[in-house]
């Protein structure tokens, strides 16, 4: 069994690609790949308490601690994909104007209820919009509207109950979502852009499995699979 602590950003890519991963990594037979999904923070301190995985795929920050930790092989880190922000609505709402900064000010202002990510969970989407609304001036405004999904979880599931009007977060993590519609990212020079990045952990029992997989989610197939999901991947 391979033992994959991996960020939630990446979900819905790994997740379809797990069969085929399981059937081609093993030497002859299929080998289990048991994923534990969280933000890479998250994924960080359950490392740091003492827990232990065969292969991690977190945002670069993340991967640049581990590695500084000692517990990523040197030289099997890789980049699988990238995502920016996007900002989403329930299919068939009305979708506001978020082409420009200030078109977007208005839009957040206007909102009746707002879903970002908790920054204090950790994931990237969260932590660089808090920080976004306070740039913009209206931090009190939109937290006096905002709500929160649980750790690891997916704004945009408050779109299907009615509980927020906008979601935003990685644009992969509301394609995890059936039933809202993306309308864009953040306009202009608001936008950024989160690397995820695999490595294959100093404690993988297994290497050779362990680098297979890591091998796998650089091939053709797996890319296909990250830009259907809707991440970047590079070149």
């Amino acid at each position: 069994m391979i033992k994959l602590y991996s960020t939630i950003g990446v979900r819905g890519a790994v997740e379809a690609l797990l069969p085929a991963a399981e059937a081609k990594v093993g030497d002859k037979v299929a080998v289990k790949i048991d994923v534990t999904w969280a933000t890479a923070p998250m994924l960080v301190k359950r490392l740091q308490a003492g827990e232990t995985a065969d292969i991690m795929i977190l945002n670069a920050a993340g991967m640049e601690t581990v590695t500084a930790s000692g517990w990523i092989v040197p030289g099997s880190q890789a980049e699988l994909a990238s995502s920016g922000v996007g900002i989403a609505v329930k299919a068939g709402a009305p979708k506001p104007d978020i082409s420009t900064p200030e078109a977007l000010k208005k839009t957040l202002l206007a909102a009746k209820s707002i879903s970002y990510s908790d920054p204090e969970a950790g994931g990237a989407s969260g932590i660089y919009f808090a920080k976004l609304i306070e740039r913009m001036g209206i931090a009190d405004a939109v937290n006096a509207k905002k709500i929160f999904p649980p750790p690891a979880g997916f704004c945009a599931e408050f779109l299907l109950t009615g509980h927020a009007e906008l979601a935003i977060q990685q644009r992969p993590e509301l394609m995890h979502v059936k039933g809202v519609e993306i309308i864009g990212g953040l306009p202009g020079d608001l936008d950024v852009v989160t690397v995820f990045i695999g490595g294959l952990a100093t404690a993988c029992k297994d290497q050779k499995a362990g680098k297979a997989l890591l091998d796998f989610l650089r091939s053709a197939e797996a890319k296909a699979m990250f830009k259907e999901k809707g991440l970047m991947t590079p070149a």
